[in-house]
């Protein structure tokens, strides 16, 4: 029997707008786009230039300091577009797709008969190494160092995120190619985390030379830190590798079929979708026509992933290239009599501040306000209610604004990563922007020690 961990700290926000689980069908985007904001620590270079003629892939950009690791075109088509800010800085690759996809073959073959170069370069040389993050830094692994083991988070509690049993129905067999391929990639343990409050699907517990770890609990029970520092924390000098579950299905595409397939199932959801649904679509996809006409007439707040770790998109923005749901959610801003202290069974709160509490099974129809503005950084106790880790957050996050690096290793930085401090920013009464200050935090010591 698979071990059960009890996560204890935490919360579970409770939103409208959970998707059915029905596939729907959209219109196929005209247009998609790689995000170099996506990857940290990337320092890139193009490989192509506007007018370039591509195949699914093929490289797009690569790592200047790494240049193995790749990043590859989801379909085929022309570059249409390379969208610059300030200082010229690439913040788009837009490839306008042909109407149907022509894929670079890399050639099947099975993994767990492969050796681990083989497997490292197929990985590579398709565009699948950014799907691999390590930690500590949370970004994309170093091909070069071995990890000490690998963990799959097969689950997500995140807000309304979607339902792993259902995603990965009908794509076992990709599954277990994926986790084959990882197998080789190491000498330590595969981790699978499931959810230990149902029964999980088979795919992720019938696997041969896995360690199948079962997470009971609120949110951020589903994040692969969070399962890493409960059953092995990270220790100064050592690597530990992750990667999304569905992003194991698309490695095991890629030695199934020889190509690189990038499709992912994502959840469409939140309170102001008309009907939540799933939808399978390509990373990188328009939301345009995913969106289209079913969202309430109102100022919407749109978000490329979760409202807790997500980034705000347009109508016409570019999925993410980690993402699993889109979620769009009120943009508020209306002026409230009484301010947030108004009584309304509609706000959240983890205090008895508000009333929420009167009613802890209600789904919210939550805004995007702020309901405040940054203040002085003050210990309230609130964040220690949600943060599961034996690390002193607050601490961490003083040490990383005075840029104290020591502290920073003593306080547990190589362990975290910022999704892991969003509930954090949540109860924050400070407003601090504590998931911006991990990143700065990881930037830091990355610069100064490397990964």
């Amino acid at each position: 029997m698979p071990e059960v961990i009890k996560i204890k700290k935490g919360v579970d926000i409770k939103l409208q707008g959970s998707a059915e689980k029905i596939y729907a069908s959209a219109a196929a985007p005209s247009t998609y786009a790689l995000k170099p904001g996506d990857f940290p620590a990337i320092r890139l270079k193009l490989k192509v230039k506007e007018g370039d003629e591509v195949q699914a892939g093929d490289a797009v950009f690569y790592d200047k300091d790494r240049s193995d690791i790749l990043f590859t075109s989801p379909v085929s088509g022309e570059v249409v577009e390379v969208v610059r800010g300030e200082k010229r800085k690439i913040l788009e690759v837009r490839i306008l797709a042909d109407q149907e996809t022509k894929y670079r073959d890399f050639g099947s073959s099975n993994p767990s008969s492969s050796s681990r170069e083989d497997v490292k370069a197929k990985m590579l040389n398709a565009g699948c190494w950014p799907f691999v993050r390590q930690r500590p830094y949370n970004i994309v692994a170093n091909p070069n160092r071995a990890p000490r083991d690998i963990y799959v988070s097969c689950f997500d509690s995140a807000p309304l995120a979607p339902d792993a049993d259902f995603v990965v129905h009908g794509q076992e067999e990709e599954f277990k190619l994926g986790i084959q391929a990882l197998q080789q990639l190491t000498d330590g343990k595969v981790h699978l985390g499931v959810d230990g409050s149902n029964n999980p699907s088979e795919a992720f517990t019938g696997i041969a030379n896995t360690v199948v770890t079962r997470y009971n609990g609120p949110h951020p029970a589903g994040n692969v830190g969070v399962q890493i520092h409960a059953t092995s924390p990270i220790n100064k000098g050592e690597t530990v590798w992750t990667v999304n579950f569905q992003d194991v299905i698309i490695i095991g595409r890629l030695f199934k079929s020889g190509k690189y397939d990038a499709q992912r199932s994502i959840a469409l959801c939140g309170s102001q979708v008309q009907k939540p649904r799933y939808y399978k679509v390509i990373l990188g996809a328009n939301l345009k026509t995913l969106l289209g006409e079913g969202l309430e007439p109102t100022d919407n707040r749109i978000i490329s992933g979760n409202v807790l770790t997500g980034s705000h998109v347009n109508s016409e923005g570019y999925l993410g290239f980690y993402d699993s749901q889109v979620t769009v959610i009120p943009e508020g801003g209306e002026d409230r009599f009484f301010g947030w202290i108004s009584p309304n069974l509609d706000q959240f709160s983890i205090s008895r501040a508000l009333y929420n509490w009167l009613m802890p099974n209600k789904a919210l129809k939550l805004n995007a306000n702020m309901n405040g503005e940054e203040r002085a950084f003050v210990v309230t106790g609130e964040y220690e209610k949600v943060f599961p880790f034996d690390i002193y957050p607050v601490q961490l996050l003083k040490s990383i604004m005075v840029k104290d690096i020591e502290a920073m290793e003593n306080l547990g930085i190589y362990e975290v990563a910022e999704e892991d401090f969003a509930l954090c920013e949540v109860v924050c009464t400070s407003k601090i922007p504590v998931q911006e200050t991990v990143r700065e935090g990881l930037n830091i010591m990355l610069n100064e020690l490397g990964d």
